[in-house]
């Protein structure tokens, strides 16, 4: 079972459902769109992967090649199986893979760059792959799945990370929340990005009492303001605001983060 997470939110996108009934299967995890992520929470990521045992490696599968790496993992992750193969004389039987992932984690993108050709339809949105299919490459038959959710989330923050990097379609969304939830997150672990991103001199003070939703409306305000998103009054077009503040983090644009610790 090959899990592809993204590195953004490597907790938030690994799928439970998937976990349980896959339970007894090799695994191996794939830390993909790895150059959007903070790189140093990403190295913590791995060595958190490496610690509990599990197969693991980093990877932005767009880049050409770079997902050719996992095959040597995968056949290192199943050395055991490979040599019961062969003393079986089972030499040269495909190795069977179930590349499975949330939607719009980059499962289609990564099959493409394995093999080294179109094999599979891809695209920046969630809901693209309907159903499975077989494709195969070199040794492996790879068993291409839909991006899957669980039907609950345990924790409301899994929810909001899943929406942020584009998991869930946007349109069953309340944007500007997601917005104001966002420039909280940020304002408060990547003020430096955002004071560049938005050429703001610096950022509102957070006040004591102040929950995230009326802290990130007010960062919302600034970067708006900034940008030039009036309406009628003079007031700011927080909701444009937010739709371009999610567009530049899930593209990168606004710099390169992590929502998630291993601790």
């Amino acid at each position: 079972v090959l899990q592809i997470l993204d590195a953004r939110i490597p907790l938030s996108s690994l799928n439970p459902e998937i976990e349980r009934i896959t339970a007894g299967k090799p695994h191996l995890y794939v830390l993909n769109k790895s150059d959007l992520a903070d790189p140093e929470i990403t190295r913590q990521w791995l060595a958190y992967f490496k610690s509990a045992g599990a197969g693991c490696i980093a990877m932005d599968s767009k880049q050409r090649g770079r997902a050719t790496a996992t095959k040597g993992l995968i056949e290192k992750e199943l050395s055991a199986l490979m040599e019961r193969r062969r003393s079986r004389g089972m030499v040269g039987a495909a190795i069977r893979v179930m590349i499975v992932g949330i939607p719009n984690v980059g499962k289609s993108t990564f099959i493409n760059s394995f093999a080294g050709t179109t094999r599979a339809k891809a695209a920046n949105k969630p809901g693209v792959t309907r159903g499975k299919q077989w494709i195969s490459v070199d040794s492996f038959d790879l068993m291409d799945m839909p991006g899957v959710l669980w039907p609950k989330f345990d924790d409301q923050s899994v929810g909001m990370n899943l929406a942020y990097t584009g998991a869930v379609k946007d349109d069953i969304l309340d944007v500007e929340t997601l917005g104001c939830h966002l420039m909280a997150y940020l304002g408060a672990h990547y003020p430096d990005a955002l004071t560049a991103g938005y050429k703001l001199p610096q950022l509102p003070q957070r006040e004591p009492e102040e929950n995230d939703i009326a802290y990130g409306y007010r960062l919302l305000e600034a970067a708006g303001r900034k940008r030039g998103f009036l309406i009628s009054g003079g007031e700011v077009d927080t909701e444009r605001m937010a739709k371009i503040l999610l567009d530049e983090f899930r593209s990168g644009k606004l710099g390169h983060f992590t929502l998630e610790l291993p601790e």
